[in-house]
């Protein structure tokens, strides 16, 4: 499967928001929010697209003026394209804009009960950071995580 990586507008409003009833129970985004995110919030919103057009995935990252710490504030993947790596290579592209933006670190919170997105965010590097009681809406606790997007220095060897 052929899947491009961009930069959202306006006129994608209609997509992500299908996709946001598809893939979100509850903790939605609505319209408003939505259109918020695309047209005034300090934000950014990559989406994952197929040949064809469909709308397999987005992130959103959010900024915050005088904070070197970006927000990883939305993150989707359509069920039909769970497993095929499109997560990590969405993830990797947020993580490098966020680098790009000045940020040099990713924070975000998960479902406790994500067992998947907690997978996925532990494997590319997520620490948890604090436990969050009844974070959603629907009573479900959270874990807030976080990463360093600083690269490590390789270790100046010692000289004999």
């Amino acid at each position: 499967m052929s899947v491009t990586l961009r930069q959202a507008r306006p006129q994608d409003l209609d997509a992500l928001y299908r996709l946001e009833q598809l893939v979100f129970s509850g903790d939605r985004f609505s319209r408003r929010q939505l259109w918020h995110l695309l047209n005034r919030a300090h934000a950014e919103t990559l989406l994952a697209e197929a040949e064809d057009g469909r709308l397999l995935g987005y992130g959103t990252l959010l900024f915050r003026r005088g904070s070197r710490r970006a927000r990883l504030y939305s993150f989707c993947v359509h069920p039909e394209a769970r497993g095929s790596g499109l997560g990590r290579r969405l993830l990797e592209a947020l993580e490098r804009l966020a680098v790009a933006q000045g940020a040099d670190a990713l924070g975000l919170e998960v479902r406790a009960d994500n067992r998947i997105a907690l997978g996925l965010y532990r494997r590319m590097g997520f620490r948890l950071e604090r436990w969050l009681d009844d974070y959603y809406e629907d009573g479900c606790a959270g874990w807030q995580m976080g990463k360093s997007l600083v690269a490590a220095e390789d270790p100046v060897e010692e000289a004999s």
